[in-house]
């Protein structure tokens, strides 16, 4: 399975690190595996992917957003989710040669990436957090993100030592060739996360038509 194309988003704080323009054209991380739907057997019913009901809307804040000063900057190392039982490193990914937001090793299937051009999950910004949904053995990280619920959170463990803690307030799956860039990456102002794969239909041509993406807000730190 190879990986393929996440479109990154510019933060308007000016930062250290090299920004990828949103606006250019969509994204996302993989082309797909045929084992999850090619008839295989044990993994053919496909990731889940999110109900209608669980559309973000961005005029509903989260339960305590608002209340929790964003943080400063300092590299993530460790991406929790209970309520799918996600407990994964994090690696750093930034941009290929094409331009293309790069994914990590797909050979390692609990193994999660953060974006280097966008902010630090708990800063004030869009933070963004990528994962395989799967690869040649199976599911990968992210294969039940599609499951999530608003209200279900999500911890991101840093070299700091504090742990933001994000709640879900949308989970939505964007067709690649007409994804809302600005919509997703844009800042909010206030520190959020969004965590995405690969989802909506499939086939083996081309894999994955579509991405799922969880919105989340900075909610909580310890």
């Amino acid at each position: 399975m190879s990986a393929s194309e996440l479109a990154g988003t510019a933060e308007e704080e000016e930062q250290p690190r090299k920004r990828a323009p949103w606006g250019v054209i969509a994204l996302v991380l993989l082309t797909g595996l045929a084992l999850i739907r090619n008839g295989s057997g044990e993994f053919d019913v496909g990731p889940p992917q999110p109900a209608t009901a669980a559309a973000a809307d961005s005029r509903v804040p989260g339960s305590s957003a608002g209340n929790v000063a964003p943080l400063a900057f300092s590299e993530p190392e460790r991406v929790r989710i209970p309520s799918i039982q996600v407990d994964a490193p994090i690696m750093p990914v930034g941009l290929d040669s094409e331009g293309w937001v790069g994914a990590p090793p797909p050979e390692d299937p609990n193994l999660a990436g953060w974006f280097t051009g966008n902010v630090s999950p708990g800063e004030k910004g869009t933070s963004v957090v990528v994962g395989h949904v799967d690869n040649t053995s199976g599911p990968a990280v992210f294969y039940g993100l599609g499951s999530l619920k608003k209200g279900n959170r999500v911890e991101v463990g840093r070299k700091d030592g504090k742990t933001a803690v994000f709640e879900i307030y949308g989970i939505e799956v964007f067709q690649k060739n007409d994804f809302p860039g600005d919509r997703v990456y844009g800042a909010k102002g206030a520190a959020e996360l969004r965590v995405i794969t690969c989802g909506g239909g499939f086939t083996k041509q081309d894999g994955y038509a579509g991405n799922v993406v969880v919105f989340a807000r900075l909610v909580e730190v310890r």
